[in-house]
């Protein structure tokens, strides 16, 4: 099993044509996910070549594109400026999964987005996330296909960057990964830690989580409670900043520290009292995910 998304995926990409979006869009299809077509407005009727000269039909709106190819989600490569009316379109459209790969989309918009989607019953990942994979079955957004490979750990994490060291470093030590999920580092995200841990509950291949927080807000903390009261896959944590100096805000507009709240001192100590093995650096994430499996 994986979580978000598996060989059932009918894909969309919002912004096909553009930069990141064509790139991207090559990339998934050489790992399998199945595209099943492209949204650039004024494009339409044209088509995209994936992988393999993968014919990938463009349309012009979301509407159109869920009509004649039944996909269920849809990755948004959009510009900050665009990236908001892109999401509203794509959750408009039918579609149960919308994966915000945009960084820079302004947190009003994000609030009205929130609003919307959870009227609809639409899932967002993101913005400013790297996306989701499930080793093996499929690729939506950015993570690098090359440090996975199917195996019983979920990791969850709000880095993009600390999502690849903590994989590549479990796929080295022969540890794969059922679903590996990164969930921005905005101050207002469509998935939370605890949406995703609902998830890995149910599926039965996840043996041990991995969760990756960092400096600012209360999610890890949060996160850490509702594991000890509903969860009984082991988690293992690691909280990155923390060197960072108290107040500073580093890296992700949402690791800004208020008070205690939101140090990862506080947040180690939240993963410890509520039974949370915790990571003193990114590599004794295997050795901890080894000891719990082992047990």
């Amino acid at each position: 099993m994986a979580i978000l998304v598996n060989t059932e995926t009918r894909l969309l990409v919002q912004g096909i044509t553009g930069r990141d979006g064509s790139f991207h869009t090559k990339e998934m299809t050489r790992y399998g996910t199945n595209v099943v077509g492209g949204v650039t407005p004024g494009k339409g009727g044209l088509f995209f070549e994936g992988h393999d000269g993968q014919q990938i039909p463009i349309f012009d709106t979301m509407e159109e594109a869920v009509r004649e190819t039944a996909a269920n989600s849809t990755v948004v490569y959009v510009p900050p400026a665009f990236a908001a009316g892109a999401m509203e379109e794509a959750i408009d459209s039918g579609v149960g999964l919308v994966v915000a790969i945009t960084e820079g989309v302004p947190v009003l918009e994000m609030s009205r987005i929130h609003a919307f989607a959870k009227d609809r019953g639409v899932r967002i990942l993101g913005p400013n996330c790297p996306g989701v994979i499930s080793p093996g079955k499929a690729k939506v957004g950015i993570i690098p296909d090359q440090i996975v490979v199917p195996g019983p750990v979920g990791v969850i994490s709000r880095s993009g960057t600390l999502t690849y060291e903590a994989v590549i470093n479990l796929t080295r030590a022969g540890l794969g990964q059922t679903t590996c999920v990164g969930i921005g580092g905005d101050p207002l995200i469509g998935t939370s830690f605890i949406d995703c841990l609902e998830l890995f509950k149910s599926d039965h291949e996840t043996q041990v989580i991995v969760m990756i927080g960092e400096i600012g807000g209360t999610d890890e903390q949060e996160a850490a409670q509702w594991v000890s009261q509903h969860l009984r896959i082991p988690v293992v944590g690691f909280i990155a900043g923390q060197t960072a100096p108290p107040g500073r805000q580093m890296g992700h507009a949402g690791a800004i520290i208020s008070g205690s709240s939101g140090t990862a001192d506080e947040k180690t100590r939240c993963f410890e009292e509520n039974g949370i093995r915790v990571a003193a650096r990114p590599i004794d994430i295997v050795r901890l995910v080894k000891e719990t499996l082992d047990r």
